[in-house]
């Protein structure tokens, strides 16, 4: 099945402005997540789906590929799929953000498996263990419950499973009991195409997760399971760190 990685990128970020196109490592944080797209195994392409034409600029500088894309779109999701109506031959469309610029390879592939594995299934996704009581309440952290087949079940920024009785082994147990949802996903197109038509649930709206709509409209979701979180860039700190570990 051919791929491609689709990239949303927005220049407006509130926590972080302008955080996409930041450049003390020598390269913008846009152009660290496309170079770090670029060494999947299984995408055969990798475009970034822009917002404004400083982003288009920018990507156009390191000679990546880029398509503008409507500056209204309110989720990346919505982004993506614009771009991904304009691509034909393309069965897997991966949405990478633009702030992950340590995304691993392995993850993406993952991601792409899955569906090329499970062909009954419209979109995948990725998981990893959780280990810290404050990272599993902290509500940024949105967490991922499945079923027996891999299936995603409910996802939450609240603790789920939620116990009945606290113990700390449970952070340590083997197969792992709580799960972080990475924000990595793989869609089948038709089904993206869908997604910005399909009706919008009460619980999306309360937990403020487009995910949640998939589920409602009973669509099913499969979660892959890698060992460590991808790290985004959302924070000024979190820039700062990214920084360091680059020039280490």
């Amino acid at each position: 099945m051919k791929s491609v990685i689709i990239i949303p990128a927005r220049l407006a970020s509130t926590r972080l402005p302008g955080k996409l196109l930041l450049k003390q490592t020598g390269k913008s944080v846009l152009q660290h997540t496309y170079q770090s797209a670029l060494s999947s195994k299984k995408a055969d392409r990798v475009i970034v789906a822009a917002d404004d034409a400083v982003i288009v600029e920018e990507v156009e500088s390191f000679g990546g590929n880029v398509m503008m894309t409507d500056p209204e779109h309110v989720c990346g999701t919505d982004r993506v799929a614009e771009a991904a109506g304009a691509l034909e031959g393309y069965e897997i469309i991966v949405n990478v953000q633009g702030d992950e610029p340590e995304i691993s390879a392995e993850a993406i592939d993952l991601a792409i498996s899955l569906l090329e594995q499970n062909v009954d299934v419209p979109m995948a996704t990725l998981s990893t263990p959780i280990r810290s009581r404050k990272m599993l309440e902290a509500p940024s952290c949105v967490k991922v419950v499945v079923d027996l087949q891999g299936r995603a079940v409910y996802f939450s920024r609240s603790v789920i499973p939620c116990p009945r009785k606290w113990n700390d082994e449970l952070l340590n147990s083997e197969p792992a009991t709580f799960f972080q949802h990475v924000g990595l996903y793989a869609y089948r197109r038709e089904f993206l195409l869908e997604i910005p038509r399909l009706p919008i649930p009460l619980m999306e709206k309360i937990e403020s997760l487009e995910q949640l709509r998939v589920l409602a409209n009973g669509q099913a979701i499969l979660v892959g399971q890698i060992d460590h979180p991808i790290t985004g860039i959302d924070t000024p700190e979190d820039y700062a760190a990214f920084v360091r570990r680059h020039a280490s």
